[in-house]
């Protein structure tokens, strides 16, 4: 037997790997150079390298030039990347509900002044979508 089609399999061939996830988190948050997204993940330099190139020939990063001598580069988020600011929120939301324990170590304040509590939608209807309110629907084409 075949194993399921899925789009969820297919976007963690790309981002489903811990390092590649803590490389775009650093991103999100404005840290573009190597260096620094290497101290702040810990992954080795080796590693980071792997994460990175694979990101940048996904087409959730780009590699930008910023020094010549030496060759320096820095990694900004294309399109691609940006959408998927959505699902590390997503990501944060779950480990600070389920896993992490004591004081929150990142906290997001949205425009209106609250504290960020991200929530899946309906685009059609606004309502909160959640395991109890969707259905499979038949086959979809985009």
């Amino acid at each position: 037997m075949a194993p399921r089609s899925c789009s969820i399999a297919n976007a963690l061939g790309v981002v489903g790997e811990r390092w590649s996830l803590l490389a775009l988190r650093e991103v999100f948050l404005g840290v573009t150079r190597f260096d620094q997204i290497a101290a702040n993940t810990g992954a080795s330099r080796d590693v980071l390298t792997v994460r990175l190139k694979k990101l940048v020939a996904a087409g959730v990063l780009e590699k930008h030039q910023y020094s010549e001598h030496p060759p320096r580069y820095e990694y900004v988020l294309t399109d691609s990347g940006r959408a998927l600011h959505n699902v590390m929120l997503m990501l944060k939301e779950w480990g600070d509900t389920y896993v992490t324990e004591g004081p929150l170590p990142l906290v997001w304040e949205h425009s209106c002044g609250a504290v960020l509590e991200p929530r899946v939608v309906c685009a059609a209807c606004g309502e909160e979508a959640t395991s109890e309110s969707l259905t499979r629907a038949a086959e979809l084409t985009h």
